[in-house]
């Protein structure tokens, strides 16, 4: 159990990384999206996979987090599965595009690292939804950024 725990919290091992563990977490996010982007998939399957991705994501991570937590410590820099999540929830709802995914990725972690709005009182409690939800806060805020900059020059990404 404790080995799946440090992997699901890791997401893989990323959260090893000793440089900017969180930026890795959320490039592994990135990684899938592509892959599952290179099917040429329509947008409701793209959607529905990133959904079940994003739950699974939380679920497994809270799991993790409580699993982990006697021994690592409350939020630890090590896991990063939230990092994947609050990408995923960055692109949901939005054209498959590769240019999508990197604004989505920079977008994220700006919110992620900076954490306005109501997202650092998140971060600060003591629980393990909020090592989640903090990154669940940051994705949908660089969502709606997204939605509006994809309805304004949505035109120049066909």
């Amino acid at each position: 159990m404790d080995r799946l725990s440090k992997t699901i919290a890791t997401f893989f091992g990323l959260g090893y990384i000793p440089v900017a563990p969180g930026t890795f977490g959320a490039l592994g996010g990135m990684v899938i999206s592509l892959v599952i982007m290179s099917f040429h998939t329509d947008s409701a399957w793209w959607n529905g996979v990133h959904l079940v991705m994003s739950a699974a994501a939380y679920f497994a991570g809270v799991m993790a987090c409580r699993n982990l937590e006697s021994s690592w410590g409350h939020d630890p820099s090590r896991v990063v599965i939230d990092e994947a999540l609050g990408f995923w929830i960055s692109i949901l709802f939005l054209p498959q595009d590769w240019r999508i995914l990197a604004a989505g990725f920079v977008l994220f972690r700006f919110f992620d690292i900076l954490k306005p709005l109501g997202i650092r009182k998140v971060d600060k409690l003591q629980s393990h939804h909020a090592v989640m939800a903090d990154d669940v806060i940051a994705g949908i805020y660089a969502n709606i950024v997204l939605q509006v900059v994809v309805r304004i020059w949505g035109s120049a990404l066909q």
